[in-house]
């Protein structure tokens, strides 16, 4: 057994997403960047849910990352010692599926569901103004009607 597989975490050994990042050694200098890139994700996401042009790019960005997740765990896997103290990246993608793209995808899902929620307001405020308006023409038609009986009464 040599001296990098003494810190390797055998994926049939975990029984549980807790465990596993339990055994994340969250020091690593890259993972401290990681977990800040989710957070500035995640407040760009939640400061910017007004302005759909620039989310629906976000939104795309996040989803081809997380298209791309299995050649950047490749990519890291190979280079791991580059960056980490750790290797993490396993050839199942686990380490990148948990750490990586389940909060991008988090953070796609709290997205479309502000993009559902605006979408309900406006057809909420929609299908007011337009019993307002129904309302308001009914409202003129009877005075309309109101007054064409006066003016018939007036000629009789």
């Amino acid at each position: 057994m040599s001296t990098d597989d003494s810190i390797l975490i055998a994926t049939d050994e975990i029984d549980g997403i807790w465990p596993f990042l339990q055994s994340i050694d969250w020091r690593d200098p890259w993972l401290a960047v990681l977990l800040t890139f989710h957070i500035a994700i995640t407040m760009t996401a939640l400061m910017t849910r007004n302005h759909a042009n620039f989310q629906i790019i976000l939104f795309l960005v996040l989803l081809l990352l997380v298209y791309f997740s299995e050649s950047i765990n490749e990519v890291a896997a190979t280079n791991w010692r580059v960056f980490s103290r750790q290797q993490y990246f396993d050839s199942k993608g686990l380490f990148i599926s948990i750490v990586f793209s389940v909060p991008i995808l988090i953070n796609c899902m709290i997205m479309v569901a502000s993009w559902l929620y605006q979408s309900s307001q406006l057809m909420t405020s929609l299908k007011r103004a337009q019993l307002r308006q129904q309302a308001k023409n009914r409202q003129l038609d009877g005075e309309t009607n109101n007054s064409k009986m006066a003016v018939r009464q007036k000629n009789d």
